[in-house]
């Protein structure tokens, strides 16, 4: 009797240190495999079916956890990278959203207008850095058989995007109508010299000199019918002064 318990308690030590060593082994194999993988990190996947062609809203996407093995450069982290976006295939509830899935809204103001990109070269020149929705100028230089010819090509043309900033600004797209695009493409094409301007918005825009200019012609209208208002006075005085002999002779038949 005391030799079957003395072997059960052998039997149960035994089984506790091989049960404590497998956890052991366990635990470590899980710590190795959560050191390969990494931390967490969120990324944006569909919060429900989302349609080709529109602009993600922030309540159609939500985020899910992922392995920092798993993650790479296409996977969107940040909602930033989403705003004012639209998927170019329809997305699945579910459905992990990556860069490759998405483009640019098109901010364009008329369907009938187009992009046209300027990129910063040694024959395109930018006065200073130019950020989205400013308006500029575009001064082209040309020469046709010997003829040097300096002009404005384009005035207060709208910049939709733009690329870089500071010491690293590369260019601007402008939106034009279909009909400028093929021309603003020829100048950048066979121009010598395009040149940049930023512009301002409004009546600002305009130069001191010219608004000037413009106030003095309208100001000489005026000035001109001021000085032929006095001559239209004389004639009435001359009409008194016929009326007044008329009561002379009367006057006198009277006496």
């Amino acid at each position: 009797m005391l030799e079957a318990k003395r072997r059960a308690a052998i039997f149960f030590i035994l089984a506790f240190i091989l049960a404590a060593a497998t956890g052991y082994m366990v635990l470590q194999k899980v710590k190795d495999l959560n050191s390969d993988l990494g931390a967490m990190t969120k990324i944006y996947v569909a919060k429900a079916d989302i349609p080709s062609r529109t602009v993600i809203q922030k309540n159609q996407i939500t985020v899910m956890e992922l392995p920092n093995k798993f993650v790479t450069e296409s996977h969107i982290t940040s909602f930033g990278d989403l705003e004012s976006q639209v998927s170019v295939v329809p997305l699945s509830k579910g459905d992990m959203i990556t860069r490759n899935m998405i483009k640019p809204a098109s901010n364009l103001q008329n369907e009938n207008n187009r992009l046209v990109t300027l990129h910063r070269t040694d024959k395109v020149q930018f006065d200073q850095v130019i950020e989205a929705l400013d308006r500029v100028d575009i001064i082209v230089s040309t020469e046709n058989k010997g003829e040097r010819k300096t002009s404005v090509f384009m005035k207060d043309v709208v910049v939709r995007f733009s690329q870089g900033s500071g010491e690293k600004f590369a260019g601007v797209a402008v939106e034009v109508t279909a009909e400028q695009a093929p021309k603003l493409i020829h100048m950048q094409n066979y121009a010598d010299h395009i040149r940049i301007l930023k512009a301002n918005v409004g009546q600002n825009s305009v130069p001191s000199e010219e608004t000037e200019e413009k106030e003095a012609r309208q100001e000489e209208p005026a000035k001109k019918k001021v000085e032929e208002k006095p001559a239209t006075t004389p004639p009435k005085e001359n009409a008194t002064k016929k009326e007044t002999p008329k009561e002379g002779p009367t006057s006198g038949s009277g006496q």
